[in-house]
């Protein structure tokens, strides 16, 4: 070969006096990868004519003995590529030293054809391809435990599926009771201790083969192999809950944690991943309230399925303005006249259905819906306040409208702000709204309560606790909480007159109410006896189906003025 020309390190190839390909020798030397000129053979070897040092140092051999199976694949279907180029990704080599290549094969520019040699290249990618499978497992990975997170709880249980043909496995998923309460009081830092910890323990008590992730801040999940189905399911569940049997020692604390369970069983390999997952929260979220391990069902699938209908719906129609209030009168019982109305939210849906609130408040409550309803009904009460003094000529009505507050709206919303705005937008005064809150809202947290009702009580607002009597009040609390009324719980009115354990319960209410100098109202008065003993024994407003059922606009406003003319009672 001539001076600047390699020499053809395996099988040179005759050329018979044909010059041309070795024009394309010389130059393989100065390519920055790992390139040769070669001849393929049958299944997948190849004949060496000319390589570069680069190329020589991955030691490839011609008989195809130490070349990858997708190297030699390339180099078998090269001729078939009529002058194309095949680009391929192949793995030299085992463990860490181990290097991943991207290729490409194609013949010789204007040559191929005619000598049956073809170029190969090589690129080394192996920094490229380890960098991006670090970065897969840190997508696919919970940093502080090390478990898979969501994504790669899919994935393994998937991988999973597909390896095994048959044999029912379980979702269960967990939630750690109080941990955002905990976390608060032991700090951020004792809170990854202790979620750490609670990995640890949970990886202890599973068996071979389970798959362990952790999927939220405080939400684990497991599958399983349960060939006995739920037995198995609920087998496993108490051996989980057993591992938060004894407290958690965290530096020089022991907290105790408890966990809500939720399981899903997948019947064989064509179910998908995330519809189970989705089932397991179902089942999950019914644990929280019933505490008890839940097994997903499908009529549970239907109702969610449903409320989640609803959800939409009743978001369309907030926004909207498509909700509309109606007003339950409120006596007081000494004179026989109106004092004043609750409102009470009402929802047909498009197609004219009557959703009732027992239905779409909890639906409200569990999506964060309850604080845009809240808002609006606080504004349309007062707007029909300033619709009804129109309508009385100007004058304003003598009476005020008390709206519920739920607990969530409390801690959520600036309850007192939005009390203002509504107050200020139709120009009424604040002692003509009345804001209710439950008595298990306002000791669930008596401080913010305590600041809220403040702040409306600056407005003049008046304040009542709803439900008086099933919270188990805290007396001190209650003596400082700057509040109007108590609402006696219609619990204890329903047959007073007969058991004198109730009315004895009642007349206890209305001697506390009078000490701390607030005022009472009796929820479902239904029958006259109930209303005169209560008058009797000095409750000073009621509200019931004796009285009225709930009523619209324009209907409540004639009942007002019916009552000034001839008492209710």
């Amino acid at each position: 070969m001539g001076k600047g020309r390699i020499k053809p390190t395996v099988m040179p190839i005759d050329r018979t006096g044909e010059d041309r390909p070795s024009l394309f020798v010389g130059w393989i030397d100065a390519l920055p990868v790992p390139a040769a000129l070669i001849r393929p053979l049958s299944r997948g070897n190849f004949s060496l004519h000319a390589s570069n040092a680069a190329f020589d140092k991955l030691d490839l051999s011609p008989a195809g003995v130490n070349a990858p199976i997708e190297l030699r694949r390339a180099i078998e279907r090269a001729p078939q590529d009529a002058g194309g180029v095949r680009e391929f990704s192949c793995r030299l080599g085992k463990g860490v030293a181990a290097r991943d290549l991207r290729g490409s094969i194609g013949p010789l520019p204007g040559e191929g054809g005619e000598t049956g040699l073809f170029l190969l290249t090589l690129i080394d990618r192996t920094q490229e391809m380890m960098t991006e499978r670090n970065l897969r497992r840190e997508l696919v990975s919970d940093s502080l435990t090390g478990l898979p997170n969501r994504a790669g709880f899919e994935e393994l249980v998937e991988q999973r599926s597909d390896a095994q043909a048959s044999g029912d496995h379980a979702i269960l998923l967990l939630d750690l009771a109080r941990f955002s309460r905990i976390n608060e009081h032991i700090g951020p830092m004792a809170g990854d201790e202790l979620i750490i910890t609670v990995a640890r323990r949970l990886k202890s008590s599973l068996r071979s083969g389970d798959i362990l992730a952790r999927t939220g801040g405080d939400e684990f999940a497991i599958s399983s192999r349960v060939p006995g189905g739920k037995a198995d399911v609920r087998e496993m569940a108490r051996r989980i809950r057993g591992c938060f049997d004894h407290p958690f020692r965290i530096g020089e604390l022991k907290v105790s944690v408890d966990c809500a369970i939720g399981c899903a069983i997948q019947p064989g390999i064509d179910t998908d991943i995330a519809d189970q997952i989705r089932h397991a929260q179902i089942a999950l979220k019914r644990a929280k309230r019933t505490d008890r391990i839940e097994i997903y069902e499908p009529e549970a699938a239907i109702l969610s399925d449903n409320r989640f209908g609803l959800e939409t719906e009743l978001r369309s129609a907030i926004e909207e303005d498509r909700l509309h209030l109606e007003f339950q009168p409120l006596i007081e019982l000494a004179t026989g006249t109106v004092a004043g109305f609750e409102a009470l939210a009402r929802w047909n849906t498009s197609d004219g259905l009557s959703i009732p609130p027992t239905e779409f408040i909890p639906i409200a409550e569990d999506s964060g819906l309850i604080v845009p309803l809240g808002q609006w009904a606080i504004g349309k009460a007062a707007a029909t306040l300033a619709d009804w003094d129109r309508a009385n000529g100007g004058v304003p009505v003598d009476c005020y409208i008390s709206v519920n507050v739920s607990a969530i709206q409390l801690v959520r919303d600036d309850v007192a702000a939005v009390v203002r705005d509504a107050l200020a937008a139709n120009a009424i005064g604040g002692e003509r709204l009345m804001i209710e809150l439950t008595e298990s809202a306002i000791i669930g947290d008596p401080d913010l309560a305590l600041s809220v009702l403040n702040e409306l009580k600056a407005l003049e607002a008046r304040v009542a606790m709803d439900d008086f009597g099933t919270g188990y009040s805290n007396l001190a609390y209650l003596q400082r909480l700057p509040l109007d009324v108590l609402k006696i719980d219609r619990s204890f009115v329903d047959h007073m007159v007969e058991d004198r354990d109730k009315a004895a319960i009642v007349r206890t209410i209305q001697s506390l109410a009078e000490v701390l100098g607030m005022r009472t109202t009796a929820e479902g008065v239904e029958t006259a006896d109930q209303a005169r003993l209560l008058s009797a024994l000095g409750c000073d407003f009621g509200q019931g189906f004796l009285f009225a059922r709930p009523l619209d606009t324009k209907a409540a406003l004639a009942y007002w003025r019916q009552s000034l003319d001839r008492p209710i009672i």
